[in-house]
């Protein structure tokens, strides 16, 4: 029996634990890109946060990660999503903002998968 594609929001840590250093951020959004990948394999939608807000940020002329405008627009991206979403695969690691997704998801009943297994269709 095929899945029912669903959009899948990938939490975990980016900017946690960097010191808001370019390459580590970089290396943290790539891990997140290695599970979307898996996911989209199992028939599904990955969609990261970061994704959408990083080309705004920019285009909103952000001068470096945390200033107003990057505050503005990250966190408020993932809610936006959420709203559109049907599931968080929340990643291990410390993450202000994939903890703040979950919280959302589970106020609005969206499932939230710890394990990627867990995500429908997802092989191990």
């Amino acid at each position: 029996m095929k899945t029912i594609p669903l959009m899948i929001l990938i939490a975990g840590p980016y900017r946690s634990g960097t010191d808001d250093d370019a390459d580590r951020m970089r290396t943290n959004l790539r891990a997140l890109e290695m599970v979307a990948l898996r996911i989209y394999q199992a028939g599904h939608i990955p969609m990261i946060g970061e994704w959408v807000a990083l080309p705004l940020v920019d285009l909103a002329g952000s001068t470096r990660v945390g200033d107003e405008l990057w505050d503005q627009i990250v966190y408020p991206v993932a809610n936006r999503l959420l709203t559109k979403c049907d599931g968080v695969l929340r990643l291990a690691g410390a993450s202000k903002g994939a903890d703040n997704d979950v919280r959302l998801a589970q106020a609005r009943g969206i499932p939230v998968y710890y394990r990627i297994e867990d995500v429908p269709g997802v092989e191990e």
